[in-house]
């Protein structure tokens, strides 16, 4: 099976500097000789951002609307081409500020199904200045969802902050503290962070000195958003005049798996074989909570017939399909601090009993 294609993705709000991070990381994986791919995301019709990439970066364009809703049917599709036709060593999406970053990690997540896919943890950029300005009026659309889009980063970069006091700039690690404990927090100007650092996928850097701080906090948050999970409509979309929008809804690697500290988890796991189905429902229904959704393609060991499975809110559908081409069985899982090992583990072990039977 060929190697997973690695995925990044830059969440932040408007203005917050991802397009200057999104060069960085261009130049850096250029540098090393290798082929990096971008997938930009505008609500507007004109990609004026795209124009600061260079024309030698492979890039798919994704206008008029924001790929965790409107145009989210299009990411995989985008993705699938933009892999197949470039062959890149790795793939960044920019997404548009306006982008609630659950509903990404979910679109991007489905392209799984199609693609061998290596999900990255998200990388955040938090505009200190604007940040600080909508946490003094802690009210509206646009700070409700910079403070989702800071609860579900892995890595969370306080840039401008030149821009604000050493006492502000304090008062605001503070706060990223308290609304993600387990995110590296990194303070920058004009997005210059140590990039080599930034794109390890160590454990330990992905939560760096934070895990020290109270669980309590990261506690309350999953509860609050379960609660919004619970109830939320999934059809609440609302723009502005602004192209601001929010969610009120809130919601890989083969077998490689370690034990996760990022807040929003994606574990994509690719059989190496047909499972039993009996024990494979049974595995699903035993989801831990953390787990929201997951979805997938595969082989029964007592059915000659592939199923497609969709899991959400505890409850799972299995449909029987004939894909075209070829499409490997796949299952992915997105939720919130769940174990990626024990989950790796355990479908490990149905392999192992179906084949073994």
């Amino acid at each position: 099976m060929n190697k997973a294609t690695p995925i990044y993705i830059l969440s932040g709000f408007l203005g917050s500097g991802k397009t200057t991070l999104l060069q960085r990381l261009i130049a850096k994986w250029k540098n090393e000789g290798l082929k990096p791919a971008v997938i930009m995301n505008e609500i507007g019709e004109v990609n004026l951002d795209g124009l600061m990439i260079g024309p030698e970066v492979p890039m798919a364009e994704m206008l008029g609307g924001c790929i965790c809703c409107t145009i989210r049917s299009d990411l995989s599709m985008q993705l699938y081409e933009l892999i197949q036709g470039e062959k890149p060593d790795v793939v960044i999406i920019e997404a548009t500020g306006a982008a609630n970053p659950m509903e990404i990690f979910d679109a991007v997540s489905e392209s799984s199904l199609l693609l061998k896919l290596d999900i990255r943890p998200m990388i955040t950029v938090v505009d200190a200045a604007h940040l600080a300005a909508l946490y003094e009026a802690q009210q509206g659309k646009t700070y409700r969802l910079m403070i989702e889009q800071i609860r579900c980063g892995s890595w969370l970069i306080l840039n401008k902050a030149d821009l604000v006091s050493a006492d502000e700039l304090r008062e605001l690690q503070a706060l990223l503290q308290r609304l993600n404990p387990y995110a590296q927090i990194v303070t920058a100007e004009k997005c210059e962070v140590d990039i080599e650092l930034l794109l390890s996928r160590s454990e330990a850097d992905a939560g760096g000195d934070t895990h020290a701080h109270s669980r309590r906090d990261h506690s309350q948050a999953i509860e609050h958003s379960h609660k919004q999970d619970e109830h939320g409509d999934h059809s609440d979309h609302v723009h502005t005049q602004d192209d601001e929008h929010d969610h009120e809804h809130h919601d890989h690697g083969s077998h490689s798996a370690h034990h996760s500290h990022e807040h929003v988890t994606v574990y994509t796991h690719y059989f190496t074989g047909p499972v039993n189905s009996v024990d494979f429902e049974k595995f699903i229904k035993e989801l831990p909570r953390e787990v929201y959704r997951g979805k997938g393609i595969l082989h029964f060991s007592d059915t000659s017939s592939r199923f497609m499975f969709q899991y959400a809110y505890r409850e799972a559908d299995f449909m029987k399909i004939n894909p075209q081409g070829d499409v490997p069985d796949v299952a992915v899982f997105i939720g919130e601090h769940f174990d990626k090992t024990a989950l790796a583990e355990g479908l490990r072990s149905l392999e192992e009993q179906a084949a073994q039977s």
